[in-house]
Formats: structure tokens, C-alpha cells, sequence
């Protein structure tokens, strides 16, 4: 009969940092993205008004754009909204994934489609975030000194080089200054706004939504371009949520109506008031918000907050690909801890290597933040959509909205994203193909991945023995010898008898005295309490069956867990343990399996799988592999 280990875990010697600090903490890490976009957004938002005379009027209609894109996309929707949507502390799309799956009760195909979709978006936005945000600070320098343009891109892939060169030793003892460089950013563009205002306080006109919606009608499909540049104002919101789970609700809520929010009101008011006054500096607006002295000192501090910008979002990416291969999309990748106390300090060297490939590829195709900023929106609007449509699953199943309240919350919301995303789709044959190319490989990778391990997993139960089954006829044998000590055969179905162990009983004739036939899954939850870790099922005197339950926030360890077992009759001692494992190779069959271009894909990432040694935590001195050849 299954019961569960019964593990106290042992109370934290650290005591839980402070409302302020995690709040000061919220300022370097979640909003980095976003409180960069002031840089470059109202700069690309000009553009097409500015191909003929600009007006004061068509300047605050782009103000209150962007102000109402951040009071109704930001406030309303993440802060006031999704950041309710916690998975027992959690935040991000793939934890909204779950609890809409939990909601549900099952895995749907199309929540699986829209989980796919916003994982396959970020990917997109992890890639052009690092390089329109230092590539729009270091083209500032040409405004200090005209003959440093020829030195922008070498300048900025050296940053860039230099931000994922440190990803592998860790991120804790630079991030410390996150928090001070961010809040004395937002101070700086906050200040520089206000002094603008101050100068012209015609632009305060802008706070009235009258304006955005004059700016609409009177340009029709002609504002359709300016919407999806509008949309670089709040590239980063997806952060707002992702990031819950480090520094909490009330912080980051509070970090945003203090200081964020405030801070890119003035700021954008302040370029929109300088604008008006000379049109001739809608060429770069934000800078020129500075002295001529203290331009040299903003465009450094731009720079310094763009990497921490950069920073952010690859961590972010690091967090989602962990989720990612513990929820099953992904194959096992290695994962480096690069800090002793901090559990979030992650490096995965692929995924660092894929995204520092496509962000050099970025910077040296398009040559400017301009040219990128329309490769951006679409990343950034499709990831929203999908976390709005989940939103809507989990306030109707979770949270008991009612059909009426959850259709006036959630429609509108998704109608003003629908609307970006449609302004975006026209810049697809402007560099609005790249997040889609990105999006599409990426998609399909995890899709391959899905499938053919579904696939791998139906044909090993076809030709499998059952466990119980096995248990009584290897009891009735005279051929098998037993050995002293414990075996640990690891495999994916509980049901079926591990390929490892069949292999060693056909080819060694030898079984061990205590067999614990092991199942690691990952539940719907980020962490899963100790004394729900195991589930122990004994069959008879040799084999016993447990099931090891993890958050898909945590990292198997298998020794441990079964060390904490010991309450339920788990007789385990590390010196006295084999570890079996099946190493699976594959080889094609036109006659079965999956489509050839497929299979060509899923033998691919399982060559780049790390080793399962590594990833439940095994001894390496302790672990027997033997070998297992499928048609796929």
C-alpha cells in the first residue's frame, strides 16, 4: 500500500528579507527591461508622424498612447491582475500554464499549444532584448561624439561578449549593485522629465485619453505602424510576474506605483515637452533631455542599466528552460549552480550559447536599435496574448469568476493586445520576421521533443514486462542468483519493469537482495513539500516501488529523497547501492514512428541531453549504464 515519507524540513538560519529590500531588489532585477524602453520607444514611435511636419497635437497623442499603454497593459493587467495568479508563490507563463492545467484537471492540447507559443515568444524576446538595449545606449555616444558611430557595433558586441562571458561564474556578486544603478536610473529620467515639464507644461494635456484616441481616429491605418512602436514601452511587463516568485506580489507592486510607473511618466512627458518645443529633437529625444555636460554621464548610466536590462532576461530564460525540461518540453540540460545560497542562480552553457549566437547575429544584421526595434513587437504582444488567455482559464476555473465578470475583464484587455499585435504583423517584412523564424524553431523543438518522447515511452510499454508481473516470475527461478546490497532502477513507467533491470537479468543472471524500482515526476506545483516527496509501494521481500515527487522549480535529487524515505521502511545506504540506467540509442525506421524530418530533430537533442547521472544527482562511482537500442 503506497504511503508518504514523513520528512520535517529543517527551519532557514537566514530570516526573510525585508518589504524594502525586496523591493529595492525588484528595481535591479524585474523592471531592468522596461525601465530601459524610455531610451529608445518614443524615438521609434515619431518616426512615421515626423515623415511630415510634426505636430504638438500628434506628439501628445503619442504620449497619452504610451501612458495609457502602461496604466491599462502593465497596471491593470499584470499588477493588478495576473501577479494574483501565483502557483504557490510562482510566477511566469509556464506557472500559469500549470495552474490553468490544475484548473482544468487535464492537459489540453491547446493549453499545451498557448504554453508552447508564449515559451517559443520569449525565446524571441531573450534575444532582441540584449541587443536593442545596449546597441540603443552605446548609439548615444555619436550625439556626445560625432565620429564614435564607427565604433557603436564593435563597442556593443564587446559589452555583449562581456555580459554572457560572466554568466558562467555568476551573477550574485554584480547583482548587489542592481537595485542602487537601477533606483538612481529611474530618479535620473524621472528628474529629467519633471525639468522638461516644468519648462513646458502644455504636454501635461497628454494625461487625458482624449488625445491617444483623437490620434487614432484622425490617422485611421496610417496610426497602425505607430501602435506597434507604442508597444517597446512595455517590453519587460512579462518580467512583473515571471519574477514573483523571488521577490513577491507586494514588493513589485509597490516598486511600480513608487517608483517605475512615476518615474517613465515623467520621463515620457518630459521628452513629449522638449519635442514640442523643437521638433528637431524627436531625432533622439531622450538624450537630449540632459545638459550638454551631463550627456557623457547619461549615456554611461544608460549603458550600465541596459546590460542590467540584458542580465535580467537571460536569467529569466535560464529559469524558463529549467521549468521547461522539468515539465517534459525539453530535453535534460546541464544546469550549473553558481551560488551556494541562492537557489535562482542558475547557468545552462546552451542556452547561454544560443541566445549570445543569435544576439551577435542580430546586432551585425540590422546595424541599429531603429532597424531591430521593429523585430520586437511581435515577441512581446504574442507572449501577453497567451498569458491573458491562460489568465482567463484560471480566473474561470481557479478563482470562480463568474462568465459575465471574467468576459468584461479579460476581453478588452485582449482586444487592446489583438490590436498591438495586428500594428506589429505590418512590420514583418521590416524585421518583424525574426521573432517568428525564432518562435517557429523553437516551437517545433519543443513539439518534437513532446512527441517523441510520447513515442519513445508507447514503444518501450509495447514490448515491456510488468513490474508485478516480473516479481513472481523471477521469485519462482532457480536461475537467478542473488547478491547482497541494494539496487536503484530508475525509469519513466511505474508499471513496467526498468529495461536496465531486464537487461541485467538476462545477461548477468543476477538480482540484488533489495530492488527499488524508482519513478521521478514532476508535479503541477513549483515545490513539493518533504513529507510528500515519496510514495512507497512494496511488491515483495526484493522489489519495492517509489515514486519521487518534485516541483518543477526544484532539482531531483534521487539519494536524498530516498535517504528521507527511511520512515517507511526504505532501507537505504549510499555505500551499498548500485544505480541502473538504461542508455537509450536510437536508430530510424521507415515503417514506424515519426515523420523522418522529425526524428532527425528529436535524435539530434537527445545527443545534447545531459547525463541523467547529473541530473537526479547520482554518485558517478555508484552508477551502472547498460544499453538500449529503439526504432523510431
Amino acid at each position: 500500500m503506497a504511503s508518504k515519507a514523513d520528512a520535517t524540513p529543517r527551519p532557514s538560519r537566514h530570516r526573510k528579507p525585508s518589504t524594502a529590500a525586496l523591493t529595492f531588489g525588484a528595481l535591479g532585477v524585474v523592471y531592468g527591461d522596461i525601465g530601459t524602453s524610455p531610451i529608445y520607444a518614443f524615438r521609434e514611435s515619431l518616426v512615421e508622424p515626423a515623415r511630415n511636419s510634426l505636430t504638438p497635437v500628434e506628439v501628445l497623442g503619442v504620449i497619452s498612447l504610451l501612458v495609457w499603454t502602461l496604466v491599462l497593459v502593465v497596471t491593470v493587467k499584470y499588477v493588478i491582475l495576473i501577479l494574483r495568479a501565483d502557483n504557490n508563490g510562482e510566477g511566469g507563463i509556464l506557472s500559469l500554464f500549470a495552474l490553468a492545467q490544475r484548473a482544468l484537471g487535464r492537459r489540453t492540447p491547446a493549453l499545451l499549444a498557448i504554453a508552447i507559443l508564449g515559451m517559443a515568444l520569449f525565446a524571441g524576446d531573450a534575444i532582441i532584448t540584449p541587443a536593442i538595449s545596449v546597441l540603443s545606449a552605446v548609439e548615444a555616444l555619436a550625439i556626445v561624439a560625432p565620429g564614435a558611430q564607427q565604433v557603436v557595433i564593435p563597442l556593443t558586441l564587446a559589452i555583449l561578449a562581456a555580459v554572457f562571458w560572466v554568466q558562467r561564474h555568476g551573477t550574485g556578486r554584480v547583482s548587489i549593485f542592481f537595485g542602487p544603478i537601477m533606483l538612481v536610473w529611474f530618479l535620473t529620467v524621472g528628474v529629467l522629465g519633471l525639468v522638461a515639464i516644468v519648462r513646458n507644461p502644455a504636454v501635461l494635456a497628454a494625461a487625458n485619453p482624449f488625445y491617444a484616441i483623437e490620434f487614432l481616429a484622425e490617422h485611421g491605418l496610417g496610426a497602425m505602424p505607430v501602435m506597434g512602436l507604442i508597444f517597446l514601452a512595455v517590453t519587460g511587463a512579462e518580467a512583473l510576474y515571471a519574477d514573483l516568485g523571488h521577490f513577491g506580489r507586494r514588493p513589485i507592486r509597490i516598486a511600480w506605483n513608487a517608483i517605475v510607473l512615476p518615474a517613465l511618466v515623467l520621463c515620457y512627458g518630459g521628452q513629449g515637452a522638449e519635442v514640442i518645443g523643437d521638433p528637431a529633437k524627436a531625432s533622439d529625444p531622450f538624450f537630449l533631455l540632459a545638459p550638454e555636460g551631463l550627456m557623457l554621464p547619461l549615456v554611461l548610466l544608460a549603458t550600465a542599466a541596459t546590460v542590467i536590462a540584458s542580465q535580467a532576461v537571460i536569467s529569466g530564460a535560464f529559469s524558463m528552460a529549467q521549468q521547461a525540461v522539468q515539465l517534459g518540453f525539453l530535453p535534460r540540460l546541464e544546469v550549473q549552480h553558481t551560488s551556494g545560497v541562492q537557489r535562482g542562480q542558475i547557468y545552462l552553457p546552451q542556452v547561454n550559447g544560443l541566445i549570445f549566437a543569435g544576439v551577435v547575429a542580430l546586432v551585425l544584421s540590422f546595424g541599429s536599435s531603429g532597424r531591430l526595434a521593429n523585430a520586437y513587437g511581435i515577441a512581446v504582444t504574442g507572449t501577453m496574448m497567451a498569458t491573458t488567455i491562460l489568465g482567463m482559464v484560471v480566473s474561470r476555473r481557479l478563482w470562480q469568476w463568474s462568465k459575465l465578470k471574467a468576459t468584461l475583464v479579460w476581453v478588452p484587455l485582449l482586444t487592446i493586445e489583438l490590436a498591438f499585435f495586428a500594428a506589429n504583423v505590418t512590420k514583418v517584412a521590416h524585421g518583424g520576421w525574426v521573432p517568428v523564424v525564432l518562435a517557429v524553431l523553437v516551437g517545433f523543438t519543443i513539439r518534437t521533443w513532446i512527441d517523441g518522447s510520447q513515442y519513445v515511452l508507447r514503444k518501450s510499454r509495447s514490448g515491456g514486462v510488468g513490474i508485478e508481473t516480473l516479481a513472481k516470475s523471477v521469485g519462482r527461478s532457480a536461475h537467478v542468483t542473488e547478491v547482497p546490497g541494494t539496487a536503484v532502477f530508475l525509469t519513466g513507467d511505474r508499471n513496467f519493469a526498468p529495461a536496465a533491470l531486464l537487461h541485467n537479468l538476462k545477461h548477468n543472471h543476477v538480482l540484488h537482495r533489495q530492488n527499488l524500482i524508482v519513478t521521478v515526476v514532476t508535479e503541477t506545483t513549483p515545490t513539493v513539500p518533504a513529507d510528500r516527496r515519496a510514495a512507497v509501494e512494496k511488491l515483495d521481500e526484493r522489489f519495492t516501488r517509489i515514486v519521487l515527487s518534485f516541483g518543477y522549480m526544484e532539482e531531483p535529487n534521487v539519494p536524498k529523497a530516498l535517504k528521507g524515505a527511511a520512515s517507511l521502511g526504505v532501507n537505504f545506504d549510499i555505500m551499498r547501492t548500485s544505480f541502473f540506467l538504461s542508455r537509450r540509442s536510437f536508430r530510424s525506421s521507415t515503417s514506424e514512428g515519426l515523420p523522418r524530418w522529425q526524428e532527425a530533430i528529436f535524435v539530434t537533442l537527445t545527443k545534447y541531453a545531459s547525463n541523467a547521472t547529473d541530473f537526479y544527482r547520482l554518485p558517478t562511482n555508484r552508477v551502472l549504464e547498460l544499453g538500449e537500442q529503439l526504432a523510431i
